[in-house]
């Protein structure tokens, strides 16, 4: 007659089961981690070169823009009496 597993049989295997699935994905990440390929130390320059000038940019861009609008709506509220 076969054995009914117990409780404790039950959350062995499930935790088992974790531990074996833990491992196996922390297998698989090193081994996609071994296909990646890096940039080199002028690619990774060279893009922060172009982030830090675009950001420069937008900015200088966006202040322009709040500023005028903001001189815009002052005249307005000037125009008519708005305090």
């Amino acid at each position: 007659m076969a054995e009914t597993p117990t409780r404790i049989d039950t959350v062995r295997q499930v935790a088992g089961g974790r531990i074996e699935r833990a491992r196996l994905f922390l297998s698989e990440v090193r081994n996609e981690l071994k296909r990646v390929t890096w940039p080199s130390q002028r690619e990774v320059y060279a893009t922060t070169v172009v982030v830090i000038v675009t950001s420069i940019f937008f900015g200088v861009y966006l202040f322009t823009v709040d500023y005028g609008v903001n001189s815009v709506v002052q005249w307005i509220f000037r125009r008519f009496g708005v305090q």
